[in-house]
């Protein structure tokens, strides 16, 4: 049992890194994965590298699936045990790109002994992950419900989602194409700069190469902070860390923030990016 009068959770698409814990407990669910006739935990039955090895050579495309409201009933009541709490905040990947809001909320409506609050980040991978933290700190700190959502919804006016996918075809064939729809026939050279805006994949311009695009990211990225401090990063990738080592060392030079975490996304995610995508999150401070 924590003491503490909140518990924040949110799901597997956020992937935080250990370091960036702290010290925080912040219970998970994991969506799903679903290829063929096998069902995947979402970081728990296969971890990135066998997945993104999978996927690069086979032929059949997973689909991805949010936990229904039972199995998140189950987990909401688990969490108030464990933590000898009624008041739970969970904080989930965009509504624009997932159900898992959706099936949130069911769960809510059959649980009236317990305060849920759910709350839509319109984002996910370390955007999720940098939202999911500052509600968790606020929690530990003996915030209520109504401060921990508030501390979301500060995160979510700072946050920024950028990156660069080697192709749209995975985003496409998983239906998560939003409005970067209008680059795909272009040219196999061109790479797509895409972000995320108001909870959906959106397109901001295209590239020739990756390396200018990633440059033309940091440019947007400084574009975005209009003279004041990057606050936080995060550089995120799909089965590409050298690429992504090499660009957390370009934000941390360039923009002078520390540390830059570097993670990996979730598979649920990874398999609509697709492999070679790398992309930087980031808040703007005062």
């Amino acid at each position: 049992m924590s003491g503490h009068e909140v518990a924040v959770v949110t799901d597997s698409t956020a992937y935080i890194p250990a370091e960036a814990l702290d010290g925080l407990d912040i219970p998970v669910i994991p969506l799903w994965l679903i290829w063929g006739d096998e069902r995947f935990r979402d970081g728990v039955d296969i971890d990135p590298p066998t997945f993104y090895q999978r996927l690069r050579k086979c032929k059949a495309f997973p689909t991805t699936s949010q936990p229904s409201a039972g199995e998140f009933a189950d987990f909401f009541r688990r969490v108030a045990d464990e933590r000898g709490t009624r008041s739970i905040v969970a904080v989930h990947i965009s509504s624009g790109i997932s159900g898992t809001v959706a099936s949130a909320e069911a769960a809510k409506m059959q649980l009236p002994e317990l305060d849920v609050a759910v709350v839509d980040s319109f984002s996910t991978a370390m955007g999720l992950g940098f939202i999911a933290l500052d509600a968790a700190r606020v929690a530990a700190a003996g915030g209520s419900s109504e401060d921990v959502v508030a501390a979301v919804e500060q995160v979510q006016e700072r946050l920024n989602i950028l990156f660069v996918v080697d192709t749209l075809e995975y985003l496409h064939r998983g239906g998560r194409i939003g409005g970067a729809k209008r680059l795909l026939g272009t040219a196999l050279n061109i790479k797509p700069l895409l972000h995320l805006e108001d909870g959906r994949v959106d397109a901001l311009t295209q590239v020739r190469t990756k390396r200018k695009a990633i440059a033309r990211m940091l440019e947007i990225a400084e574009e975005r902070l209009g003279g004041k401090r990057m606050a936080r990063a995060a550089v995120i990738d799909v089965d590409n860390s050298k690429e992504g080592d090499a660009v957390a060392e370009l934000v941390a030079d360039h923009f002078g923030v520390s540390p830059v975490y570097r993670t990996a996304v979730s598979p649920v995610i990874g398999a609509h990016a697709g492999p070679g995508t790398v992309g930087l999150c980031f808040c703007t401070g005062d």
